[in-house]
């Protein structure tokens, strides 16, 4: 399997949570074009202007709620009788994590575990995805890439309870699930794509300092991230989907998604990159302040999605950064939102067909 199949998620039930966040927006999309019939699970959008808002409302059934209250989460699995969940619905951001730590753990491990819960009165279930990050690992700076085996951990709280949420994955899988319904973890993070406007997110800072010309502020700038466009990682959501349906037990049970080496970059890398499609601006300066601690260095091997499921990465940096620039030159020209992320959505979808790499059109 190196593509997704559209017969396989034509008129498949699914779960999705976190519908209304900018990768949500954007999965809500490619699912429903797939013919999936999709329930979505999630708080309102907390940003405006938002993706969801604008591009993907009422594609879904939308359900507003937050997973860390179970019956809101009962009612969302019995509404849908899913076939396929994929669990996304998170506190995503780090700075965040350490204002609200307990917030951020009720999110993200007791949401996980109430998503889990409510999965065994699913009786049509086939496959969970449970998407973490790739911050669960415990990063000792050295800049190896990490590898599935490595041990989990998490320095700051958002990065701790993602590690958490892999451990209770993993406990359900074995206590309460087995071999009838395979359950995975997938980690990936450092997305860029148009229509992200999160804040304490550096594509949403960049736009913002464009839109008002100010130079972006970067606490890290030489921190090393592996920057990949939005349907990178969410093309391997699906695939794994897919394959832990068909192929169960023979599937691994947590894989990594992220770029090829080329696109480990550094966070002033991005910001030049696209002030090279956007006339130079907005620039960075360094921002002086005292800040929590993030990782300095953070790499991905990803030789296990490549052999289990034929995923690969079809964008370089320059690649996955030229998109970006040329979804929001888009919508600040006029263009509809939704137009625009469909046309990159099948564009990917072309590009997978080819199993060539993307390239930008101008």
């Amino acid at each position: 399997m190196d593509r997704i199949d559209p017969g396989f998620w034509r008129d498949r039930r699914v779960l999705l949570t976190g519908h209304t966040g900018f990768k949500g927006a954007w999965l809500t999309l490619w699912l429903t074009e797939l013919g999936a019939r999709v329930t979505g699970l999630s708080l309102p959008p907390r940003t405006r202007p938002s993706l969801f808002a604008l591009a993907a409302s009422g594609r879904a059934a939308d359900i507003f709620g937050d997973v860390s209250e179970y019956a809101v989460v009962v009612r969302a699995v019995a509404d849908c009788d899913p076939e396929i969940i994929i669990h996304m619905a998170a506190q995503a951001l780090v700075r965040p994590s350490y204002i609200d730590p307990l917030g951020t753990l009720q999110s993200n491990v007791i949401g996980t575990a109430n998503i889990l819960h409510a999965a065994r009165l699913a009786s049509h279930l086939r496959a969970v995805v449970v998407v973490t990050s790739d911050k669960v690992y415990e990063n000792d700076g050295a800049g190896r890439p990490f590898v599935e085996s490595d041990p989990l951990g998490g320095h700051d709280p958002y990065s701790s309870s993602k590690a958490c949420a892999e451990i209770v994955t993993r406990s359900f899988s074995r206590s309460f699930f087995g071999e009838r319904v395979p359950i995975a973890t997938a980690r990936a993070g450092n997305v860029i794509g148009g229509g992200d406007w999160s804040p304490f997110r550096i594509f949403a800072d960049i736009v913002a300092g464009y839109q008002s010309g100010q130079k972006v502020a970067l606490r890290y700038p030489t921190a090393v991230r592996p920057w990949q466009h939005v349907l990178e990682p969410l093309a391997g959501y699906l695939m794994y989907a897919e394959a832990l349906a068909k192929r169960g037990e023979a599937v691994p049970s947590a894989l990594n998604f992220g770029p090829d080496p080329e696109s480990f970059r550094t966070v002033s890398d991005l910001v030049d990159a696209v002030g090279a499609s956007w006339s130079g601006k907005p620039g960075w300066v360094r921002d002086g302040d005292v800040h929590p601690h993030e990782a300095q260095s953070l790499v991905l091997s990803i030789d296990k999605a490549r052999a289990s499921l034929g995923w690969t990465p079809r964008m370089g940096f320059e690649e996955a950064v030229a998109w970006t620039a040329d979804w929001y030159r888009g919508y600040w020209a006029g263009r509809d939102a939704t137009e625009l992320t469909l046309q990159q959505i099948v564009s990917y979808e072309n590009r997978l067909a080819s199993r060539t790499k993307c390239v930008a059109a101008h």
